[in-house]
């Protein structure tokens, strides 16, 4: 089984790249689908197929190709319709109009992950030998993969004192507040969900998954595909290669394409430089679209030559496996989390009991101590070649004035490991 995500900028062609690469895979004999958790579906209109083209089922491109654009509605209906109907209740009686309650129950975002759910459905019925996720523009796939974390983190805090509060309160807090409480099917879909997402995440930053960038040579969006790295470093998953999209092929004698090929070229410095340990394959700007699996499987060609589109391009323990890694010491722990492109004093680190909060930019990873470290204090932290690096020790072996490690205390800002 072979699952592979494609996100990169807006616009920089990733559902032709993700198209292509699921063409190429399924004219090898494997059983391919693909489908987007964009809600702006365009991989019927890259295959050539009606405008629109949108069923409950993988719909048959051509032999061993199906794409499946997921009807939004329907999953919400399926996963989203014991706490929707709730929430309308709670809407009714606050004097909403039932038609305008419906709408307002409908969370921004609920489609793409209602779309990740429908993901871990397909990847799950061994139907597939590869599932290709052509996914939404990168700063909104990066909340979706970060979301399991999120809701993992209310659960364990959060989530069982609801439930036992309003359990046991629900007729004294009904009566007072004049809205009805939740009831045991509701917090039974919350659940469901949290379980649900629970394994999207393990799927997807399992073995048989990795996450493959595109991008144009453009400086800006190399800046955002950089970002991209690190934050899926963070949140364990894999990035197994690189797909750098529009490159101007050399010559030609007019001045405006001359310009073009000069400044690509210094980008293309810069992304071997920020890239160098990952695979990088290149597509050339074409004079025209590709549109329809002829097309495409020629543009995929191009692109990964002779090479197969679905080889991850680096070992499990490579530079770009994400994740966080415990290794014994002489006197303790080490814990490393793979943070490309960071620096120490972007990185904020806080020990909070038995767990690590793990900070970088606005994300945000909450990370488990196992119990053989939760009861070491931190010795040292810091970034070192791409990597955060923790130093744990027991309570009596280290350096006087080192962090002790209580709750709440911040480790971040120190000299590196």
């Amino acid at each position: 089984m072979r699952i592979l995500l494609f996100t990169g900028k807006g616009g920089v062609g990733k559902t032709t790249i993700a198209a292509g690469t699921a063409v190429k895979a399924a004219r090898t004999g494997q059983r391919t689908l693909i489908l987007s958790t964009d809600a702006a579906h365009s991989l019927a209109d890259c295959l050539g197929l009606a405008s629109g083209t949108s069923a409950a089922e993988p719909l048959l491109v051509e032999p061993d190709l199906w794409v499946l654009q997921i009807d939004a509605q329907e999953r919400l209906e399926k996963s989203w319709a014991d706490i929707q109907r709730y929430l309308v209740t709670v809407l009714d009686a606050s004097g909403v109009d039932p038609i305008t309650a419906a709408e307002l129950t409908v969370v921004p975002g609920a489609e793409e992950v209602l779309a990740l759910l429908e993901v871990r459905d397909q990847v799950t019925s061994g139907r597939w030998d590869v599932v290709v996720v052509d996914c939404a523009p990168t700063a909104e796939t990066l909340r979706l993969l970060a979301l399991p974390e999120a809701l993992r983190w209310y659960m364990k805090r959060v989530f069982p004192v609801e439930r036992a509060v309003v359990r046991t309160l629900r007729p004294v807090l009904a009566k007072a507040t004049g809205v009805p409480m939740p009831g045991e099917t509701v917090f039974d879909a919350i659940e469901r969900l949290h379980q649900e997402m629970a394994e999207v995440q393990a799927l997807l930053s399992g073995p048989e998954a990795s996450v493959r960038l595109v991008l144009t040579p453009e400086q800006v969006v190399l800046a955002e595909a950089r970002r991209s790295l690190t934050t899926l470093s963070l949140f364990g998953y894999c990035v197994d290669g690189v797909v750098i999209n529009r490159v101007f092929p050399d010559g030609g004698a007019d001045a405006w394409r001359a310009g073009w090929v000069a400044a690509q070229r210094e980008v293309l410095i810069d992304v071997a430089d920020s890239f160098g340990s990952l695979p990088q394959w290149q597509a050339a700007y074409l004079a025209t679209e590709p549109v329809g699996p002829e097309a495409l499987v020629a543009f995929a060609d191009s692109v990964y030559a002779d090479g197969d589109p679905l080889e991850r391009g680096i070992s499990d323990g490579g530079a770009a496996r994400a994740g966080i890694r415990f290794e014994s010491t002489t006197d303790g722990t080490l814990v490393r989390c793979a943070l490309p492109f960071v620096t120490k004093s972007e990185v904020d680190l806080m020990r909070h009991g038995e767990e690590l909060v793990i900070t970088v930019g606005t994300y945000r990873r909450l990370i488990t101590l196992p119990t053989g470290v939760s009861g070491m204090k931190v010795a040292s932290a810091g970034v070192r070649e791409g990597e955060l690096q923790i130093r744990f020790v027991a309570p009596e072996s280290g350096p006087s004035g080192a962090p002790s490690g209580h709750s709440g205390q911040h480790t971040g800002g120190q000299d590196q490991a």
